[in-house]
């Protein structure tokens, strides 16, 4: 007899994105593409005044990755947010509606073949996209399971060419304390950074992220590009990115910057290592009741647990 040990991150099917989300975003996209004779959508789109990569979602789903628990409401995702620019409540839906996407324009500099600066909705257009189920676990103990779409990293890197020297990628968002008040606050190290090792980025598990819930991203989730990686807590998620730069040494990112004693470059998810002013060792799951132990990293090792043999000096945790 056959017997197939599941991951620990798989959930029925059942549980997946609800078929609401995605019937009412097919429903919208075979309205739009009627209003124009021989229009493409997203032709249509801009003409009305939406995103003009609308036409892209929802995305193909990639059944390999799938959840332990339910998704979690849309809604609540959306008023829960922890997205500094534009303040400290998780209450910033509103105030980041301030955010411009458009245009957008990525920078892709440092050691790589042919640096070039290109506009998000063209890069979006030039590289796979797929939505994946993933947890997301903040370090403030609270977590999601959420529908995220978006260009695996590993596919970005392929695209972008680096050079045998390039070790490290460094990622930076925008800078405009004008548009975003919160960056008026001297005391953080604006703009925001965040780094991966090569090795971490090709991974298979990183997604650079584009969409959620079946559509483009809204601005308090990063519109229109953030970072996804699933095995490290949430502030490694770098929002509304505009340069993405490789690196032959390690980047010092924007809360090693600001507490360097609880807030390290590795940030996996360890139950074992509280941070300095709470345990890890459990998390609350938003919309719930449920309070859940804590797994080492969120539940994905068999992926990632092999990037950091060798490295038991390092903090890895934090």
């Amino acid at each position: 007899m056959l017997i197939k040990n599941r991951p620990g991150w798989e959930m029925p099917e059942s549980q997946a994105t609800p078929e609401s989300v995605f019937l009412n975003r097919r429903s919208f996209m075979a309205g739009g593409a009627g209003l124009i004779a021989g229009s493409t959508l997203p032709q249509v789109a801009a003409a009305q005044g939406a995103d003009p990569t609308l036409d892209l979602y929802p995305a193909k789903k990639n059944a390999a990755y799938t959840l332990d628990r339910p998704v979690t409401e849309e809604d609540l995702a959306a008023n829960y947010n922890n997205f500094y620019e534009f303040g400290t409540s998780k209450d910033v839906a509103a105030a980041s509606k301030k955010l411009v996407s458009r245009p957008w324009t990525v920078t892709i500099d440092g050691m790589v073949e042919k640096p070039l600066e290109i506009g998000f909705d063209d890069l979006v257009r030039k590289l796979p996209l797929e939505e994946r189920l993933y947890r997301f676990r903040c370090v403030e103990a609270w977590s999601m399971a959420v529908p995220w779409t978006g260009i695996p990293l590993k596919a970005f890197v392929a695209f972008a060419k680096p050079l045998s020297g390039a070790k490290y990628i460094r990622f930076e968002t925008f800078l405009n304390p004008r548009m975003a008040s919160g960056q008026s606050q001297r005391w953080y190290p604006w703009p925001y950074t965040e780094g991966l090792t090569i090795a971490e980025a090709t991974n298979e598990l990183p997604l650079l992220v584009t969409g959620i819930y079946g559509k483009p991203i809204p601005a308090q989730h990063g519109a229109p590009l953030r970072l996804i990686t699933p095995w490290k807590y949430g502030f490694k998620s770098v929002k509304s990115i505009t340069k993405i730069s490789f690196v032959a040494e390690r980047p010092k990112t924007f809360w090693e910057g600001l507490q360097a004693s609880e807030y390290g470059f590795w940030a996996n998810v360890n139950p074992e290592v509280p941070h300095p002013r709470w345990s890890q060792a459990s998390e609350q799951v938003l919309g719930t009741r449920d309070r859940k132990p804590t797994l080492l990293f969120n539940g994905y090792g068999e992926q990632v647990a092999g990037l950091y043999k060798g490295l038991e000096s390092e903090r890895l945790y934090m």
